[in-house]
């Protein structure tokens, strides 16, 4: 069975910073990509970064660029999001995603964890 556990969110102000976790079991996440979304109450979701298997190459979304930062630590098969410059907009539940990148279909996604920014 597979898991994608998020975690790592909460409440902080504006500038502030926040590294999200993604705990991966059944699958092993360098063999995919794997990626971050949010989303909020009556918006679609964004796809905020992906990080691909085999050469770990990255993609960030353009509200992403400059502020956040994925990588993957594969001794703990751990999905990582570090954060920083947090705006309001960022506000969202965030998850990660096997999938969903490059018109590919998620396959699997965990149940995300809540990102709350005060101004």
């Amino acid at each position: 069975e597979v898991q994608l556990q998020a975690s790592g969110g909460g409440l902080v102000q504006a500038g502030e910073s926040l590294r999200l976790s993604c705990a991966a079991s059944g699958l092993v996440l360098d063999d995919y990509v794997i990626g971050w979304f949010r989303q909020t109450p009556g918006k679609e979701r964004e796809g905020v970064s992906c990080i691909l298997a085999g050469d770990g190459s990255t993609y960030y979304s353009d509200s992403a660029k400059g502020r956040f930062t994925i990588s993957s630590d594969n001794a703990k098969n751990t999905l990582i999001l570090h954060m920083i410059g947090l705006k309001p907009e960022d506000t969202a539940v965030y998850y990660c995603a096997k999938g969903g990148y490059y018109g590919m279909p998620i396959d699997y996604r965990g149940q995300g964890t809540q990102v709350t920014v005060s101004s």
